[in-house]
């Protein structure tokens, strides 16, 4: 066992897992991003907004129809760059509502958004350019300007509209900036008489498009599907009822005729180009089959849009209330305090019990609940995480996880040291010994949160991220900083002579001191 711990380096790795420290620490207070993890809605308050769906032309509202409008709606919230809304159903049918809780100040726009139908249309292109503003100049050529300061506020940009194709409407089309705020935005209604300028949903081009043609509501069935032949990438079937099969059938009839970009067909949604397949014959029998280099996620996401054009669902606003962080906040103070008592009981425990030891169990402790606030911080910069008050409940069950990998390490090694074996030597064995026992006890609460996460909705899945996200944490610092840290102190002369305050010493441990060697020549009678 003593070759073991001469070729252990813990020095190196204390060393190299400090870096690792410093520049996730680095990375977390890096400017331009918050410093402070993001919180949830019970903590921070926000807008709930409740909407009624009522039928459009005698058409009943169902429960698909509703699954998709909540499906348009998140999709509407985030592209605002709201983070973290909840969207849900209640009830059935023509009773259900659609509930929208968003965190934070809401802006007017993101409401006015929520209720607007999402309408669907076929239009033929007429023109296509990059999503950034371009201008003429006399000689005839394009430029494109430098791009102008974005006016603050997720103001919207709503799609050009006019009543014909002119100068003036190509002017304002050159002028249009995909890249600005608010401009992908969507869900602002356009008129289908009209010619419109809009841009497509990621942003990098922009299009002139013609009246519609073709309207959602003509549209009676949408599926993803592979070729016939098995081979090539997923696509997208369509099937017109009978006036739509005969509208289709004439554009695409007019347009197969032109050059590109005039050649293409654009999808509207909600104002803005969903996608511009291009047409290369006319399309007859009301059936159609859209291509492009679709994976199934994408042949699916376009086909749902497809179907909710044939599902009119209009949306009605019933009330808008701003939620009070105040219990939240309440609840909060009282988890954290609860938590410091806990974690005060468990730091007093420590040092009693193991003395030395123990203060090396606080310093891993510290050092986990650094990093796993670098961590959450980083999540919410990059990700959007935002922390619920079931996930700080989560990070308080941390502790006694932490504090039990310490726990099986140190009692290993005071094992180790009642059986016979010096303290340098104890160091080595006791953690080969505990460390399958860490790990299992770790994998079990790894375990019990994915199931956790995967298998539970709303704030359950907050609870279940923050204690999978410590127990890898207690792994890293287990397995990186105590183990090293307590092979440096059992190589000091006072940790290896098993003082008191070691939390080592044999007496205290019930090791019975051996016997001297009995002196030359002596002998013992009765």
């Amino acid at each position: 066992m003593a070759s073991v711990t001469t070729s252990y380096r813990a020095g190196r790795v204390l060393a190299y897992f400090s870096l690792v420290i410093v520049l996730l620490g680095v990375w977390t207070f890096w400017p331009g991003g918050a410093s402070s993890p993001r919180l949830g809605l019970d903590l921070r308050g926000g807008t709930q907004v409740i909407l009624t769906p009522k039928s459009v032309a005698g058409q009943k509202v169902t429960d698909s129809a509703m699954k998709q409008a909540v499906s348009i709606i998140r999709q509407r919230v985030n592209a605002f760059g709201v983070s973290e809304a909840e969207v849900s159903v209640q009830g059935q049918g023509a009773n259900s509502t659609i509930i929208v809780s968003i965190p934070g100040k809401t802006n007017s726009d993101v409401i006015d958004s929520l209720k607007s139908t999402a309408k669907l249309d076929f239009r033929p292109v007429l023109d296509v350019a990059m999503g950034t503003p371009t201008t003429v100049t006399p000689g005839g050529s394009k430029t494109t300007p430098s791009p102008t300061p974005t006016p603050s506020g997720p103001a919207v940009v709503p799609p050009l509209q006019s009543d014909n194709d002119d100068a003036a409407f190509r002017a304002a089309y050159s002028k249009l900036d995909c890249s600005a705020k608010g401009a992908l935005v969507g869900g602002v209604p356009v008129d289908p008489t009209k010619f419109v300028a809009t841009c497509d949903r990621e942003g990098a081009q922009k299009f002139i498009l013609a009246p519609a043609r073709v309207l959602g509501t003509q549209i009676s069935k949408a599926a993803p599907e592979l070729p016939t032949q098995g081979a090539g990438a997923w696509q997208v079937a369509l099937t017109l009822n009978g006036k739509g099969a005969s509208d289709f059938a004439a554009v695409t009839s007019e347009i197969t005729k032109k050059a590109s970009p005039k050649n293409q067909l654009g999808i509207v949604l909600d104002g803005m180009v969903f996608s511009a397949p291009s047409v290369n014959e006319a399309i007859l029998g009301g059936r159609a089959v859209i291509t492009g280099t679709f994976t199934q996620k994408t042949a699916t996401d376009l086909a749902n849009v497809l179907k909710y054009g044939a599902l009119p669902v209009s949306l009605d606003v019933a009330s808008s209330s701003q939620l009070s962080p105040t219990l939240g906040n309440d609840q909060l103070q009282g988890g954290l305090l609860a938590g410091l008592i806990g974690l005060l009981i468990v730091a007093l425990y420590l040092l009693i019990y193991y003395r030395a030891l123990g203060l090396i169990a606080l310093a891993s402790l510290a050092l986990a609940g650094a990093i796993t606030y670098f961590t959450v911080v980083l999540l919410g910069n990059q990700l959007g995480l935002a922390l619920t008050l079931a996930g700080v409940a989560g990070l308080i069950v941390a502790i006694g996880v932490t504090a039990d990998s310490f726990i099986v390490y140190f009692e290993r090694l005071r094992d180790e040291v009642r059986e016979g074996r010096s303290i340098k030597s104890a160091a080595s064995s006791g953690w080969v010994r505990a460390r399958r026992t860490i790990l299992a006890a770790d994998g079990v609460s790894l375990l019990a949160a994915l199931v956790l996460y995967f298998l539970s909705v709303g704030s359950v899945r907050g609870f279940a991220f923050t204690l999978g996200l410590t127990t890898v944490i207690d792994i890293f610092v287990a397995f990186f900083f105590t183990r090293p840290l307590v092979e440096m102190a059992v190589r000091s002369s006072w940790f290896s002579k098993g003082g008191k305050m070691t939390g080592l010493n044999p007496e205290r441990l019930g090791v019975a001191p051996r016997p001297a060697p009995a002196a030359a020549g002596s002998s013992t009678q009765e």
